[in-house]
Protein backbone atom coordinates (compact mmCIF):
# COMPACT_ATOMS: atom_id res chain seq x y z
CA UNK A 1 0.00 0.00 0.00
CA UNK A 2 1.40 3.53 -1.08
CA UNK A 3 2.42 5.28 2.13
CA UNK A 4 1.44 8.82 1.49
CA UNK A 5 2.81 10.26 4.80
CA UNK A 6 6.34 8.62 4.09
CA UNK A 7 6.22 10.42 0.14
CA UNK A 8 4.88 13.84 1.94
CA UNK A 9 6.25 14.40 5.44
CA UNK A 10 9.35 11.53 5.42
CA UNK A 11 12.61 10.76 3.55
CA UNK A 12 9.91 9.10 0.59
CA UNK A 13 8.93 12.66 -0.35
CA UNK A 14 12.82 13.00 -1.87
CA UNK A 15 11.57 10.61 -4.72
CA UNK A 16 8.40 12.74 -5.98
CA UNK A 17 10.78 16.31 -5.53
CA UNK A 18 14.00 14.76 -7.61
CA UNK A 19 11.33 13.08 -10.33
CA UNK A 20 9.54 16.93 -11.04
CA UNK A 21 12.84 18.57 -11.15
CA UNK A 22 14.67 16.13 -13.31
CA UNK A 23 11.86 16.24 -15.94
CA UNK A 24 12.17 20.03 -15.81
CA UNK A 25 16.21 20.14 -15.75
CA UNK A 26 16.60 17.91 -18.58
CA UNK A 27 13.96 19.24 -20.63
CA UNK A 28 15.14 22.79 -20.34
CA UNK A 29 19.41 22.19 -20.25
CA UNK A 30 19.58 19.47 -22.76
CA UNK A 31 17.28 19.01 -25.27
CA UNK A 32 16.20 22.97 -26.22
CA UNK A 33 19.50 23.70 -27.87
CA UNK A 34 18.57 21.65 -31.08
CA UNK A 35 15.24 23.94 -31.55
CA UNK A 36 16.33 27.42 -30.34
CA UNK A 37 20.28 27.37 -31.86
CA UNK A 38 19.07 27.93 -34.92
CA UNK A 39 17.30 31.09 -34.20
CA UNK A 40 19.88 32.50 -31.37
CA UNK A 41 22.96 32.10 -34.50
CA UNK A 42 20.36 33.67 -36.86
CA UNK A 43 19.91 36.92 -34.29
CA UNK A 44 23.76 37.18 -33.87
CA UNK A 45 24.84 36.29 -37.16
CA UNK A 46 26.97 33.23 -35.73
CA UNK A 47 26.86 29.48 -37.49
CA UNK A 48 24.38 26.91 -35.56
CA UNK A 49 28.23 25.02 -35.09
CA UNK A 50 29.71 27.95 -33.21
CA UNK A 51 26.38 28.13 -31.07
CA UNK A 52 26.45 24.70 -30.74
CA UNK A 53 30.17 25.13 -29.32
CA UNK A 54 28.41 27.25 -26.33
CA UNK A 55 26.53 23.62 -25.19
CA UNK A 56 29.20 21.54 -25.72
CA UNK A 57 31.09 24.31 -22.95
CA UNK A 58 28.73 23.50 -20.80
CA UNK A 59 28.95 20.31 -20.95
CA UNK A 60 32.85 20.72 -20.57
CA UNK A 61 32.14 22.61 -17.37
CA UNK A 62 29.97 20.18 -16.01
CA UNK A 63 32.39 17.20 -16.14
CA UNK A 64 35.37 19.23 -14.17
CA UNK A 65 32.63 20.04 -11.70
CA UNK A 66 31.23 16.70 -11.31
CA UNK A 67 33.55 15.48 -8.76
CA UNK A 68 33.75 18.40 -6.72
CA UNK A 69 29.42 18.73 -6.85
CA UNK A 70 29.31 14.98 -5.76
CA UNK A 71 31.67 15.51 -3.31
CA UNK A 72 29.34 18.22 -1.66
CA UNK A 73 26.19 16.49 -1.55
CA UNK A 74 28.08 13.89 0.23
CA UNK A 75 29.36 15.73 2.99
CA UNK A 76 25.68 18.10 3.10
CA UNK A 77 23.20 16.94 0.83
CA UNK A 78 21.82 18.09 -2.17
CA UNK A 79 19.48 21.07 -0.98
CA UNK A 80 21.80 23.88 -1.24
CA UNK A 81 24.21 22.52 -3.83
CA UNK A 82 21.27 21.53 -5.96
CA UNK A 83 19.39 24.86 -5.25
CA UNK A 84 22.50 27.22 -5.98
CA UNK A 85 23.07 25.38 -9.13
CA UNK A 86 19.49 26.04 -10.44
CA UNK A 87 20.01 29.74 -9.85
CA UNK A 88 22.63 29.55 -11.28
CA UNK A 89 21.35 28.15 -14.38
CA UNK A 90 18.56 30.19 -14.00
CA UNK A 91 20.87 33.41 -14.49
CA UNK A 92 22.47 32.08 -17.53
CA UNK A 93 19.37 31.25 -18.88
CA UNK A 94 18.12 35.48 -18.37
CA UNK A 95 21.60 36.42 -19.65
CA UNK A 96 21.49 34.25 -22.94
CA UNK A 97 19.32 36.86 -24.62
CA UNK A 98 21.82 39.89 -23.54
CA UNK A 99 25.04 38.06 -24.18
CA UNK A 100 25.32 39.44 -28.08
CA UNK A 101 29.49 39.21 -27.60
CA UNK A 102 31.02 35.30 -27.87
CA UNK A 103 32.59 36.05 -24.87
CA UNK A 104 29.39 36.99 -22.92
CA UNK A 105 27.83 34.14 -25.11
CA UNK A 106 29.91 31.21 -23.26
CA UNK A 107 29.97 33.07 -19.95
CA UNK A 108 26.03 32.26 -20.07
CA UNK A 109 27.66 28.90 -20.84
CA UNK A 110 29.39 28.41 -17.69
CA UNK A 111 26.71 29.14 -15.54
CA UNK A 112 24.38 26.27 -17.68
CA UNK A 113 27.62 24.03 -17.23
CA UNK A 114 27.32 24.46 -13.33
CA UNK A 115 23.70 24.18 -13.53
CA UNK A 116 24.11 20.82 -15.20
CA UNK A 117 26.47 19.83 -12.83
CA UNK A 118 23.96 20.39 -10.01
CA UNK A 119 21.03 19.42 -11.55
CA UNK A 120 20.85 16.61 -13.62
CA UNK A 121 20.88 12.71 -12.94
CA UNK A 122 24.23 12.39 -10.51
CA UNK A 123 23.45 14.97 -7.99
CA UNK A 124 20.02 13.34 -8.14
CA UNK A 125 21.55 10.12 -7.66
CA UNK A 126 23.91 11.46 -5.12
CA UNK A 127 21.38 13.13 -3.18
CA UNK A 128 18.97 10.08 -3.40
CA UNK A 129 22.08 8.00 -1.94
CA UNK A 130 23.15 10.60 0.89
CA UNK A 131 18.95 9.92 2.45
CA UNK A 132 18.20 6.30 1.64
CA UNK A 133 21.83 4.85 1.47
CA UNK A 134 22.95 1.68 0.08
CA UNK A 135 19.11 0.71 -0.79
CA UNK A 136 18.90 3.27 -3.26
CA UNK A 137 18.83 2.25 -6.34
CA UNK A 138 15.04 1.65 -6.52
CA UNK A 139 14.02 5.20 -5.82
CA UNK A 140 16.91 6.11 -8.34
CA UNK A 141 14.99 3.50 -10.89
CA UNK A 142 11.87 5.57 -10.38
CA UNK A 143 13.74 9.00 -11.16
CA UNK A 144 15.12 8.23 -13.97
CA UNK A 145 11.36 6.74 -14.93
CA UNK A 146 9.98 9.84 -14.59
CA UNK A 147 13.19 11.94 -16.01
CA UNK A 148 12.20 9.36 -19.22
CA UNK A 149 9.54 11.88 -20.40
CA UNK A 150 11.92 14.86 -20.22
CA UNK A 151 12.51 14.77 -24.47
CA UNK A 152 8.66 14.66 -24.56
CA UNK A 153 7.78 18.21 -22.09
CA UNK A 154 10.91 19.25 -23.18
CA UNK A 155 10.89 19.64 -27.13
CA UNK A 156 7.29 19.85 -26.69
CA UNK A 157 7.60 23.39 -24.33
CA UNK A 158 10.16 24.36 -26.42
CA UNK A 159 8.34 24.49 -29.65
CA UNK A 160 5.00 26.15 -28.30
CA UNK A 161 7.19 29.18 -26.38
CA UNK A 162 9.11 29.11 -29.55
CA UNK A 163 6.29 29.92 -31.42
CA UNK A 164 4.72 32.69 -29.04
CA UNK A 165 7.63 34.56 -27.59
CA UNK A 166 10.48 34.01 -29.91
CA UNK A 167 14.26 32.22 -28.64
CA UNK A 168 14.32 35.11 -26.07
CA UNK A 169 11.05 34.57 -24.66
CA UNK A 170 11.99 30.88 -24.85
CA UNK A 171 15.25 31.45 -22.49
CA UNK A 172 13.38 34.21 -20.04
CA UNK A 173 10.70 31.56 -19.49
CA UNK A 174 13.36 28.74 -18.37
CA UNK A 175 14.89 31.52 -15.89
CA UNK A 176 11.34 31.67 -14.36
CA UNK A 177 11.31 28.28 -13.98
CA UNK A 178 14.54 27.47 -12.54
CA UNK A 179 14.82 30.57 -10.38
CA UNK A 180 11.23 30.05 -8.93
CA UNK A 181 10.28 25.94 -9.42
CA UNK A 182 13.49 24.32 -9.56
CA UNK A 183 15.56 26.25 -6.82
CA UNK A 184 12.69 26.12 -4.13
CA UNK A 185 12.01 22.49 -4.57
CA UNK A 186 15.71 21.33 -4.04
CA UNK A 187 16.22 24.30 -1.19
CA UNK A 188 13.07 23.52 0.50
CA UNK A 189 11.20 20.48 -0.85
CA UNK A 190 14.07 17.89 -0.45
CA UNK A 191 14.52 16.13 2.87
CA UNK A 192 17.36 17.05 4.98
CA UNK A 193 18.95 14.21 5.76
CA UNK A 194 22.09 14.24 8.96
CA UNK A 195 23.63 11.52 8.01
CA UNK A 196 23.27 8.24 5.13
CA UNK A 197 20.59 5.78 5.97
CA UNK A 198 21.87 2.70 6.92
CA UNK A 199 20.83 -0.58 4.87
CA UNK A 200 18.28 -2.76 6.44
CA UNK A 201 19.94 -5.20 8.62
CA UNK A 202 19.12 -8.46 6.87
CA UNK A 203 20.63 -7.32 3.59
CA UNK A 204 23.66 -5.00 5.16
CA UNK A 205 24.96 -8.68 6.35
CA UNK A 206 24.80 -9.63 3.02
CA UNK A 207 25.55 -7.31 0.19
CA UNK A 208 26.04 -3.81 1.74
CA UNK A 209 29.18 -4.75 4.52
CA UNK A 210 31.85 -2.74 4.16
CA UNK A 211 33.63 -5.75 3.19
CA UNK A 212 31.24 -6.26 0.22
CA UNK A 213 32.85 -3.49 -1.29
CA UNK A 214 35.72 -2.18 -3.92
CA UNK A 215 38.06 0.68 -3.54
CA UNK A 216 37.34 3.28 -5.81
CA UNK A 217 40.51 3.34 -8.13
CA UNK A 218 42.63 0.62 -10.17
CA UNK A 219 41.44 -1.90 -12.80
CA UNK A 220 37.30 -2.11 -11.67
CA UNK A 221 36.99 2.00 -11.45
CA UNK A 222 38.76 2.02 -14.62
CA UNK A 223 36.73 -0.01 -16.70
CA UNK A 224 33.64 1.12 -14.69
CA UNK A 225 34.57 4.57 -15.93
CA UNK A 226 36.05 3.53 -19.65
CA UNK A 227 32.52 1.42 -19.86
CA UNK A 228 30.04 4.89 -19.52
CA UNK A 229 32.51 7.15 -21.41
CA UNK A 230 32.66 5.22 -24.58
CA UNK A 231 28.94 4.50 -24.43
CA UNK A 232 28.34 8.12 -23.87
CA UNK A 233 30.22 8.65 -27.35
CA UNK A 234 28.19 6.43 -29.32
CA UNK A 235 25.21 7.46 -27.84
CA UNK A 236 25.94 10.90 -27.98
CA UNK A 237 28.12 10.90 -31.40
CA UNK A 238 24.81 8.77 -32.95
CA UNK A 239 22.19 9.83 -31.70
CA UNK A 240 22.98 13.34 -32.58
CA UNK A 241 23.49 12.35 -36.40
CA UNK A 242 20.62 10.12 -36.30
CA UNK A 243 17.90 11.51 -38.39
CA UNK A 244 20.28 12.73 -41.03
CA UNK A 245 21.98 9.65 -41.50
CA UNK A 246 18.27 7.78 -41.53
CA UNK A 247 17.09 10.27 -44.81
CA UNK A 248 20.57 9.93 -46.19
CA UNK A 249 19.69 5.83 -46.53
CA UNK A 250 16.45 6.81 -48.04
CA UNK A 251 13.65 7.55 -45.47
CA UNK A 252 11.87 10.88 -45.95
CA UNK A 253 11.80 13.17 -42.90
CA UNK A 254 8.42 12.60 -42.02
CA UNK A 255 9.11 8.65 -41.27
CA UNK A 256 12.90 10.13 -39.74
CA UNK A 257 10.98 11.63 -37.39
CA UNK A 258 8.84 8.96 -36.90
CA UNK A 259 11.48 6.40 -35.88
CA UNK A 260 12.97 9.12 -33.39
CA UNK A 261 10.62 9.60 -31.42
CA UNK A 262 10.80 5.23 -31.09
CA UNK A 263 13.65 6.56 -28.68
CA UNK A 264 11.70 7.78 -25.65
CA UNK A 265 8.89 5.38 -24.55
CA UNK A 266 10.89 2.25 -25.67
CA UNK A 267 13.13 4.33 -22.47
CA UNK A 268 10.31 4.77 -20.47
CA UNK A 269 9.34 1.11 -20.73
CA UNK A 270 12.87 -0.57 -20.26
CA UNK A 271 13.14 1.32 -16.73
CA UNK A 272 9.29 0.89 -15.67
CA UNK A 273 10.51 -3.07 -16.51
CA UNK A 274 14.09 -2.43 -14.25
CA UNK A 275 11.53 -0.76 -11.64
CA UNK A 276 9.73 -3.62 -11.26
CA UNK A 277 12.47 -6.07 -11.07
CA UNK A 278 14.55 -3.94 -9.27
CA UNK A 279 16.93 -5.82 -6.75
CA UNK A 280 16.68 -9.19 -8.53
CA UNK A 281 18.98 -8.98 -11.41
CA UNK A 282 22.15 -7.39 -10.41
CA UNK A 283 22.80 -3.61 -12.44
CA UNK A 284 26.12 -5.73 -13.78
CA UNK A 285 23.96 -8.13 -16.01
CA UNK A 286 21.54 -5.25 -16.48
CA UNK A 287 24.47 -4.20 -17.97
CA UNK A 288 26.03 -6.55 -20.25
CA UNK A 289 22.30 -7.49 -21.81
CA UNK A 290 21.45 -4.09 -22.70
CA UNK A 291 25.14 -3.37 -24.32
CA UNK A 292 24.21 -6.67 -25.99
CA UNK A 293 20.73 -5.44 -27.48
CA UNK A 294 22.97 -1.85 -28.60
CA UNK A 295 25.50 -4.28 -30.10
CA UNK A 296 22.68 -6.28 -32.37
CA UNK A 297 21.04 -2.73 -33.31
CA UNK A 298 24.06 -1.43 -35.08
CA UNK A 299 25.04 -4.67 -36.65
CA UNK A 300 21.30 -5.24 -37.78
CA UNK A 301 21.28 -1.54 -39.18
CA UNK A 302 24.66 -2.30 -41.57
CA UNK A 303 24.10 -5.60 -42.38
CA UNK A 304 20.17 -4.76 -43.62
CA UNK A 305 20.56 -1.06 -44.59
CA UNK A 306 18.11 1.76 -43.62
CA UNK A 307 14.42 1.02 -44.35
CA UNK A 308 11.33 1.92 -41.55
CA UNK A 309 10.62 -1.23 -40.41
CA UNK A 310 14.69 -1.96 -39.74
CA UNK A 311 15.19 1.65 -38.57
CA UNK A 312 11.95 0.97 -36.00
CA UNK A 313 13.50 -1.89 -34.44
CA UNK A 314 16.71 -0.17 -34.45
CA UNK A 315 15.32 3.02 -32.47
CA UNK A 316 13.46 0.95 -29.83
CA UNK A 317 15.99 -1.00 -29.39
CA UNK A 318 18.66 1.42 -28.42
CA UNK A 319 16.16 3.39 -26.13
CA UNK A 320 15.45 0.20 -24.30
CA UNK A 321 19.02 -0.45 -23.68
CA UNK A 322 20.08 3.27 -22.52
CA UNK A 323 16.68 3.44 -20.71
CA UNK A 324 18.34 0.81 -18.23
CA UNK A 325 21.88 1.69 -18.63
CA UNK A 326 21.19 5.10 -17.42
CA UNK A 327 20.06 3.20 -14.02
CA UNK A 328 22.65 1.16 -14.05
CA UNK A 329 25.04 4.29 -14.06
CA UNK A 330 23.89 5.24 -10.47
CA UNK A 331 23.14 1.83 -9.54
CA UNK A 332 26.79 -0.28 -10.35
CA UNK A 333 29.11 2.26 -8.29
CA UNK A 334 26.95 1.82 -5.41
CA UNK A 335 27.12 -1.62 -5.30
CA UNK A 336 30.25 -1.52 -6.15
CA UNK A 337 31.90 0.89 -3.97
CA UNK A 338 29.41 1.85 -1.82
CA UNK A 339 27.16 4.60 -0.32
CA UNK A 340 30.23 6.42 1.49
CA UNK A 341 31.64 8.98 -0.78
CA UNK A 342 29.44 7.58 -3.58
CA UNK A 343 28.78 11.28 -4.35
CA UNK A 344 32.36 11.99 -5.25
CA UNK A 345 32.95 8.64 -6.98
CA UNK A 346 29.73 9.25 -9.60
CA UNK A 347 31.46 12.88 -10.12
CA UNK A 348 34.25 11.17 -11.40
CA UNK A 349 32.72 8.97 -13.44
CA UNK A 350 30.84 11.70 -15.14
CA UNK A 351 33.93 13.84 -16.15
CA UNK A 352 34.71 11.67 -18.72
CA UNK A 353 31.35 11.07 -19.94
CA UNK A 354 30.21 15.17 -19.97
CA UNK A 355 33.69 15.12 -21.87
CA UNK A 356 33.07 12.89 -24.43
CA UNK A 357 29.52 13.46 -24.99
CA UNK A 358 31.05 17.48 -25.60
CA UNK A 359 32.84 16.44 -28.81
CA UNK A 360 31.19 13.08 -30.16
CA UNK A 361 28.61 14.90 -32.42
CA UNK A 362 31.26 16.65 -33.98
CA UNK A 363 33.39 13.98 -34.78
CA UNK A 364 30.89 10.86 -35.66
CA UNK A 365 29.92 14.02 -37.92
CA UNK A 366 33.07 14.25 -39.56
CA UNK A 367 33.05 10.70 -39.87
CA UNK A 368 30.13 10.75 -41.54
CA UNK A 369 30.74 13.21 -44.02
CA UNK A 370 34.19 11.43 -45.07
CA UNK A 371 32.93 7.86 -44.62
CA UNK A 372 30.18 5.67 -46.18
CA UNK A 373 27.16 5.57 -43.65
CA UNK A 374 27.67 1.40 -43.41
CA UNK A 375 31.26 1.58 -42.34
CA UNK A 376 29.89 4.49 -39.62
CA UNK A 377 27.67 1.27 -38.36
CA UNK A 378 30.16 -0.93 -38.24
CA UNK A 379 32.80 1.39 -36.27
CA UNK A 380 29.97 2.17 -33.96
CA UNK A 381 29.10 -1.73 -33.69
CA UNK A 382 33.01 -2.41 -32.41
CA UNK A 383 32.83 0.34 -30.09
CA UNK A 384 29.64 -1.40 -28.26
CA UNK A 385 31.68 -4.29 -28.35
CA UNK A 386 34.55 -2.37 -26.70
CA UNK A 387 31.87 -1.29 -24.18
CA UNK A 388 30.65 -4.63 -23.63
CA UNK A 389 34.56 -5.99 -22.87
CA UNK A 390 34.56 -3.43 -20.31
CA UNK A 391 31.76 -4.76 -18.26
CA UNK A 392 32.46 -8.35 -18.45
CA UNK A 393 36.03 -7.43 -17.78
CA UNK A 394 34.34 -5.85 -14.19
CA UNK A 395 33.90 -8.51 -11.28
CA UNK A 396 31.66 -6.83 -8.94
CA UNK A 397 32.06 -7.79 -4.83
CA UNK A 398 29.83 -9.98 -2.87
CA UNK A 399 27.47 -12.35 -4.65
CA UNK A 400 25.55 -11.03 -7.77
CA UNK A 401 21.88 -10.96 -6.66
CA UNK A 402 19.73 -12.33 -9.61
Amino acid sequence: MLNWRYLVSGPGRAVPVLSVTQILSWGMLIYPPVLTMPHLAAAHGWSVAFGMAGFSFGLIVSGLLSPCVGGLIDRHGGNAVMASGALAGGLGFASMPFAMHPAAYFACWLLLGMAMATNLYDPAFATLTRIFGATARRQITFVTFAGGFASTVGWTATHLLLAKFGWQGTYVAFAAVFAFVVAPLHAFALPRPTATLPAPVAEAASDTSPAAFLSPQGAPFILLAAAFALYGFILSGVTSNLLALLMRGGLDAASAVAVGAMFGPAQVASRLADFALAGRTHPLWIARAAVVVMVSAFALLALLGVSFPVAAVFAVAIGTANGVVTIVRGALPLLMFGPVGYGRVLGRIARPVQFVQAVAPFVVASAVETLPDRSVLVLATCGALAVLACFIGIKAPGKARR
